[in-house]
C-alpha cells in the first residue's frame, strides 16, 4: 500500500514554475511566498500535507512555512469559493466606513467574514490591511483592488461576479 493515489505531487507544470522560482530568488527561504502561492494555485487550500509537501521541495522545516502560511491573509487554509472578497477593516478604511460596508455585504450575501455562499461563489473576508490607506474603504476581490467603495459600487462588483 504505497498510497499513492492520496500523495500530493505538483503538476509538471508548477513543478517548472517552483523551480523558476528557485532560480530568481537567493534562497530557498525567500522563495517561500511565491511557492505558497503556487501551491494555493494548484491544491485550492493550504492543508498541513500541501504545507509539509513545500517544506519538503524548498527544504525548509515545516514550521517556516506554517508561520508564513498563518501570518498572512491572502493564504486560505481551508476550501473557498470561486471569488474571494476582502475587505480591509484597518483603521483608516474603518473611519471611512468600512465596518458599515462589510456588514452590508454580508447581508448582501447572506454570510459572515469567512464563509462561503451556498453556490460556493463567493467568500467573505475581514482582513487587517490591504495598504492602500489613501483610497479607503478598501475592497480586493481576488487580486484585484477597488477603490473607495461604496455599498452602490459594492453591489456592481457583486454583480460582476454572479
Amino acid at each position: 500500500m504505497s498510497g499513492e493515489s492520496n500523495e500530493i505531487r505538483f503538476s509538471q507544470k508548477a513543478k517548472d514554475r517552483l523551480a523558476w522560482y528557485l532560480t530568481r530568488y537567493p534562497t530557498r527561504q525567500a522563495a517561500l511566498l511565491p511557492a505558497l502561492r503556487l501551491a494555493q494555485e494548484e491544491f485550492g487550500h493550504l492543508t498541513h500535507p500541501v504545507m509539509d509537501y513545500v517544506a519538503g521541495q524548498l527544504e525548509l522545516p515545516p514550521v517556516t512555512v506554517y508561520e508564513a502560511a498563518t501570518f498572512y491573509t491572502m493564504y486560505h487554509k481551508k476550501p473557498v469559493g470561486e471569488h474571494c472578497v476582502y475587505v480591509c477593516t484597518n483603521v483608516t478604511c474603518f473611519l471611512k466606513g468600512a465596518d458599515q460596508l462589510l456588514e452590508y455585504l454580508s447581508g448582501k450575501l447572506g454570510i459572515r467574514p469567512g464563509q462561503a455562499t451556498a453556490d460556493g461563489k463567493i467568500t467573505l473576508f475581514s482582513v487587517e490591511c490591504l495598504g492602500n490607506c489613501d483610497k479607503a474603504p478598501t475592497v480586493q476581490i481576488d487580486d484585484d483592488y477597488h477603490d473607495c467603495v461604496t455599498t452602490e459600487s459594492a453591489d456592481r462588483l457583486l454583480e460582476k461576479l454572479r
